[in-house]
């Protein structure tokens, strides 16, 4: 195998596949990318095993054929090499990956096609295809409440296709997050669920296209974004019945800003036990104020002004979980609804292209 590039052309493909190559010594293999040569282009892979990653990009190619080298040291490699220079690859006594580009060389061992797992790639029939920056702003909207446990389930985020709509929801137990997208001429005969791991999801951030292709078989799921393939093993399992979590009956309703929120729950959960992050919140007629104390550091008071309709009430949050919320969201103002202080919450932003829900458990303090 021969073929010459350009570092512009390939540094960036080899940067992606970072996120994708195994960092463990499970199989050593999994480490590894396979370069291989098409007509006036290359194809490199790399996989996981659960997540892979197909991308082409143009070279003159001088001798067809293959090689599997460390994904790591290749980009390393090539990040080092001056701007501007032409890279010549060229595989040597089979297992030896040859690089040079002006007076650097460098030699790779490397391991045979044979040896690397099969990925396979989609051929996109069903035509479903999307906006991929609306499809990442949902991502960014529900990863933050994937779960990292042993239930596999939890592990990825539920998408639901079906006609002209695609959303999107996460929880970890304690919270749910929840987004839904419109997307025109999608057209689907009937409605697709499945579970996308959190590394996909996290992968798909990475990529810029106008348009993603999506497409499954009965083991993976395939978005294809212009000359990349992302391959995500399908996770087992049945995703809670997320409907019935969305609280409906919520009598007692807040409005407030929300940078004035995020800076005061910032403030206050400065004194917040380091544990639970816990802030107690009282919600009273034009106001919120909320509470922390740790007996080891100190404790903590401040006010919010607010809109509020119904009976006055105290509750507990995790800090955290609604800086989350609160800082993805771009809205001016969010929604905040209550049926008591016992059951969850349900937070949206007053304004958003998107259909955006956040149910969140209340906490003892």
């Amino acid at each position: 195998m021969k073929f010459r590039t350009n570092k512009d052309d390939i540094i960036k493909e080899l940067q992606l596949l970072q996120g994708i190559v195994e960092k463990r010594n499970t199989m050593p293999i999994l480490a590894n990318i396979l370069i291989k040569t098409g007509q006036d282009e290359i194809e490199l892979t790399g996989t996981d095993l659960e997540v892979g990653l197909k991308t082409k990009i143009p070279a003159t190619i001088e001798t067809p054929g293959s090689i599997t080298v460390s994904g790591k040291k290749t980009f390393e490699i090539v990040r080092s090499l001056r701007e501007n220079l032409e890279i010549c690859f060229q595989v040597e006594n089979k297992n030896t990956l040859l690089i040079t580009s002006g007076s650097s060389e460098f030699k790779l061992v490397g391991l045979p096609e044979e040896d690397y797992p099969p990925v396979e790639v989609s051929a996109f029939e069903k035509g479903l295809v999307f906006p991929l920056s609306v499809f990442q702003k949902m991502i960014d909207r529900v990863l933050f409440a994937i779960a990292q446990e042993q239930r596999y389930y939890l592990n990825g985020a539920l998408m639901v296709i079906r006609k002209n709509q695609i959303e999107l929801v996460s929880t970890d137990g304690y919270r749910l997050a929840y987004v839904k997208a419109l997307i025109d001429q999608l057209n689907l005969e009937e409605e697709t669920r499945c579970i996308v791991s959190k590394k996909a999801l996290n992968e798909l951030k990475k990529f810029d296209d106008s348009q993603v292709s999506f497409d499954l078989d009965e083991s993976n799921l395939f978005f294809k974004v212009g000359q990349r393939v992302l391959i995500s093993r399908i996770i087992e399992g049945k995703f809670p019945n997320y409907e019935a979590v969305i609280p409906t009956e919520n009598p007692n309703k807040l409005v407030v800003s929300r940078e004035e929120l995020l800076q005061s729950i910032r403030r206050v959960a400065l004194l917040s036990s380091d544990r639970t992050k816990g802030v107690k919140f009282k919600f009273a007629k034009d106001k919120i104020t909320l509470f922390s104390s740790n007996p080891e550091i100190g404790e903590a008071r401040d006010e919010v002004s607010s809109e509020y309709q119904g009976e006055e009430l105290e509750i507990g949050f995790n800090a955290q979980y609604i800086l989350d919320f609160l800082t993805i969201t771009q809205s001016e103002k969010v929604f905040l609804e209550l049926k008591d202080s016992k059951n969850a919450a349900l937070i949206k932003p007053e304004e958003e292209d998107l259909n955006y829900l956040y149910v969140l458990m209340p906490m003892n303090i």
